[in-house]
């Protein structure tokens, strides 16, 4: 191929600008002393056609190196060599001889050849993928924009891209792909959620993972994903084109398709650490950039990296240039992407200072709250790391911050007292309440509270009622991986069983956690395959398994229809009505019409006023519709329906005392009404709106053991 023409070019933000005359190239390196750009014909090209070498003088504008290729096209392939200091004591790691990634490309080849690059192997470039020319305005959003879904009316489902439709069961055309996905909307639009949470689909190694499966044989992979490479490009091989830079339409077509549907998509993303490991690691990109400036290393041996993330590294995310890389990230998933929102692996490493202290205020966390392009885009943090630094309910966003937090109280306590355990009511009440303990001190809100019983990271919610113990054999550890506090119980039987009793059990525990959630103030997120019973036999640390152990298998859709229809009505309860979607905590004073009960009243069985040191595994909670808007700036003039909910999590029934409803338009009290009894077996364990039961007696009603029941008055 004809070498092609070049001029100086621009220092652009870092990455690849596409006009009708060609490509700009700009990256940076403040310590580089000759920056490379290499041109490739092909995928598999072992030499480019032509290397570019930037003059420092023409090529370079402070720490930004660029060039302008004419006549260059999208779906071009290249990659960068850089010179400079190897001198690991002083921070720098330069080496010319090694191909790198540009930190900001778009799109990568298809990432079935990073088998041939890991630590100690000859890197080709015959077998290294290459980055892609991408032109960004390739393609017709139309009308298309962020939904900008109220986190109080928002249901998130956490799911892998790959796993959700990698099984044969799914019976999709394209299999483990973006298009995959959007075969299933329709099963997602009747489940009723309104965001998918992605586990990262930022472009990663599935190869660095060097186990294999004892059992089988077979190599483990890196499945999960959180180790990034390309943090602006999304996963080659998870589109069903080949083609280079396929995967870029791909993508949006997916979230456009979404977004059609009424469904947001939130990405994992892994800002804490990247793929490059610790000093005996690799060296992709970062590292051969600009080691010393992206990474945090050991203050008086520089060859060292910490590790604040328990992967080998840590990024250095307050510095002004690495806070500058993760803003453009966020705002091109946003702009480009048109991506609804981020959860942030370990964000707790984000917060440390260039000497890796924990911040109470941190510039980088609050630029993302305050930035302007991501004002309305939904944040949420995982508020700790792997070193120490946790800060639940006190995650540092600014002045106005508004980040979200994954909330492991909530889970924590929710399975403790839905379990049985001793003296959990008054933590159980505080956590359905809201987290107000947590999030009021901050002036943050119940939403900024990420609800959840289970995750990727740890059992599933059927395995959570099956195991007492993990079962990690097959990761290729010895069973040492994974956590070990899951708070879980097997109810007699470890793993499944055909004992109908157990079964039983177990099943009206999972309707008992679903149930919890999604009457609980605050944002509530479940994990695919929740609602069906989705086992991964006791894995709780699946990070490796690229196969039926963590793949969604859609045979659970037709054996478990009750779950099933019993979550899609809970989500469709939760979303009709406002006294589960609070934007305010509660505390407001009662309506003074008719003497209408206060936004929330707490009961014993009895039916009153709980002593809470003495109240234990029995919780009552009656929702005032007529009080919803007190207080409550945001929803002011709203009323619903009265709610009652009672949890008997004791081994013995209870004849609760029900308390009397508000009154209605006509000066006459409410009926209750059942809706939802987690002790009855059948479909009629949750009743839709309009199909609710009357109760005969409207004072008292008998809660068998281990059981929930939520009545409505109108």
């Amino acid at each position: 191929m004809d070498s092609l023409r070049i001029s100086a070019g621009k220092p652009l933000d870092e990455g690849t600008f596409v006009n009708s005359k060609g490509v700009n190239f700009s990256v940076f390196s403040r310590n580089a002393t000759r920056v490379f750009l290499e041109l490739f014909e092909r995928e598999d090209s072992s030499e480019p056609f032509q290397t570019i070498e930037l003059d420092p003088e023409k090529n370079r504008t402070g720490d930004i190196w660029h060039v302008f290729v004419h006549d260059l096209k999208p779906g071009a392939l290249y990659l960068y060599r850089v010179d400079g200091p190897f001198n690991p004591s002083h921070g720098h790691r330069f080496d010319s001889t090694q191909y790198l990634f540009d930190p900001k490309a778009k799109a990568f080849t298809n990432e079935s050849v990073f088998k041939h690059i890991g630590p100690g192997k000859v890197r080709s470039a015959g077998v290294f993928p290459k980055n892609v020319v991408v032109d960004d305005s390739d393609f017709d959003w139309e009308d298309d924009k962020p939904l900008n879904t109220p986190l109080n009316k928002s249901i998130i489902y956490e799911a892998h891209l790959k796993g959700f439709t990698a099984s044969p069961s799914s019976n999709v055309e394209h299999p483990g792909t973006y298009l995959g996905l959007i075969e299933k909307i329709p099963y997602l639009q009747e489940l009723g959620i309104t965001a998918v949470e992605l586990l990262p689909i930022m472009e990663f190694d599935e190869y660095e993972n060097g186990n294999t499966n004892p059992m089988t044989g077979a190599r483990l992979k890196n499945f999960w994903g959180y180790s990034t490479i390309g943090f602006f490009a999304p996963k080659a091989s998870y589109a069903s084109d080949k083609t280079p830079g396929a995967c870029v339409g791909e993508f949006k077509r997916m979230v456009k398709s979404l977004h059609e549907a009424g469904i947001e998509v939130i990405l994992d993303v892994v800002f804490n650490h990247t793929a490059e490991g610790n000093e005996n690691g690799i060296t992709l990109n970062f590292r051969g950039f600009d080691n010393s400036i992206y990474y945090h290393l050991v203050h008086d041996h520089k060859e060292y990296y910490m590790n604040f993330s328990g992967c080998g590294n840590a990024v250095n995310a307050n510095h002004p240039v690495v806070s500058d890389f993760i803003i453009g990230c966020l705002r091109y998933w946003v702009l480009e992407m048109h991506v609804d929102g981020f959860r942030f692996d370990l964000a707790s490493e984000l917060t440390r200072d260039e000497k890796g202290f924990v911040m109470q205020h941190c510039p980088l966390t609050a630029r993302i709250s305050e930035d302007s392009v991501l004002r309305n885009t939904k944040i949420i943090a995982e508020p700790w790391d792997c070193a120490g630094a946790y800060q639940i309910g006190g995650f540092p966003g600014g002045m106005n911050n508004r980040w979200c937090e994954w909330n492991d109280h909530y889970r924590d306590g929710i399975r403790k007292f839905i379990r049985g355990d001793e003296n959990l009511s008054t933590e159980a009440a505080t956590r359905i309440s809201g987290s107000s303990d947590l999030y009021s001190i901050s002036g943050r809100n119940p939403t900024n509270s990420i609800n959840f019983v289970d995750a990727h990271d740890g059992f599933t919610l059927n395995d959570l009622v099956t195991y007492n113990g993990k079962h990690n054999e097959q990761n290729g550890e010895e069973n040492r991986d994974g956590g070990d506090n899951n708070l879980s119980y097997n109810y007699g039987f470890e793993g499944s069983v055909l004992n109908p009793k157990i079964n039983s059990t177990r099943f009206r525990q999972i309707k008992n956690f679903l149930t919890t959630l999604f009457v609980s103030q605050g944002t509530p997120m479940i994990v695919a395959g929740d609602e069906v019973m989705r086992t991964q036999g006791g894995n709780n640390n699946a990070y490796c398994q690229d196969n039926e152990i963590s793949w969604f298998n859609w045979n659970d859709v037709e054996s478990n229809p009750k779950l099933l229809d019993f979550t899609k009505k809970l989500i469709e309860m939760r979303l009709r009505h406002p006294v589960f979607q609070r934007n305010r905590f509660f505390g407001g004073p009662s309506s003074s019409k008719f003497d209408n009960p206060p936004d929330i009243s707490w009961f014993d069985f009895d039916g009153r006023v709980p002593d809470w040191k003495k109240l234990n595994r029995f919780l009552a909670f009656r929702l005032g519709g007529r009080s919803v808007g007190i207080g409550d700036a945001n929803e002011l003039g709203l009323e619903d329906n009265d709610f009652y909910v009672a949890f008997n999590m004791d081994i013995h029934d209870v004849t609760v005392t029900i308390p009397q409803p508000s009154y209605n338009d006509d000066c006459k009290v409410r009926e209750w009404f059942r809706l939802i009894d987690t002790s009855i077996s059948s479909a009629a364990s949750a009743l839709s709106d309009g199909q609710e039961e009357k109760l005969n007696s409207q004072d008292k009603y008998v809660l068998p053991a281990g059981s929930i029941v939520v009545l409505t008055a109108k």
